[in-house]
């Protein structure tokens, strides 16, 4: 049980899995390039993004303890997302490109509107994005290359026929659902560490 959870299982299963881990990043990039691209086709729907995420953000400051109210609702809603990212990749790999995309788009987005008013975007980056983003980018990345390695399983499966493949992707399931425990609980423990700094000094940075 202890190997299940340890580090070095993590990490050789990131090893295992780095093709799929590159196709998602490629696709995070994608969503951000396309975010800063396509400000005006895609403004309207990512507006409407981000005024939901205001919302939330007005709700949570309203608290009496607002760091607190920040840290486990990031922390939930990342960790809950991140999970279910994983896991949602059965339907053949869709999922997860979808999230890559948008969250990139929204980043994207985000950093092409500062600029456009005139804002100074590094100072963005390194305030509102870095100080957390540093963990919590990795962990969705990775939560989405879990996914997109689910969906590839999930399309052999629908495409092999022959009993040598077969009894090879019996193999591959049982190892691939055994790396997804490993990586749940490592991708937890990264965006608990990610829901701390945002809630803590990446907040304080942009109040300042």
């Amino acid at each position: 049980m202890g190997s299940l959870f340890s580090f070095r299982t993590f990490w050789c299963d990131l090893k295992s899995n780095r093709s799929m881990l590159l196709v998602s990043t490629v696709l995070f990039v994608v969503g951000i390039i396309a975010g800063i691209l396509l400000v005006e086709p895609l403004g309207n729907y990512l507006r409407e993004q981000l005024q939901q995420l205001q919302i939330v953000k007005e709700q949570l400051d309203q608290g009496q303890h607002v760091e607190l109210n920040y840290f486990v609702f990031i922390f939930l809603n990342n960790a809950i997302k991140s999970i279910l990212i994983i896991y949602l990749g059965v339907f053949i790999g869709i999922v997860p490109v979808f999230f890559l995309v948008m969250n990139g788009m929204i980043i994207g987005f985000l950093l092409r509107t500062y600029d456009m008013q005139g804002q100074d975007v590094v100072t963005l980056i390194v305030k509102g994005l870095l100080p957390h983003g540093i963990f919590e980018i990795p962990a969705i990345l990775i939560a989405a290359a879990y996914s997109l390695k689910l969906g590839k399983l999930v399309l052999d499966s629908l495409t092999t026929w022959n009993p040598t493949g077969r009894y090879q992707l019996k193999i591959a399931w049982k190892q691939f659902m055994r790396s997804t425990i490993t990586a749940s609980f490592w991708i937890v423990i990264i965006l608990f560490v990610a829901a701390i700094i945002e809630s803590t000094i990446t907040f304080w940075l942009m109040k300042a």
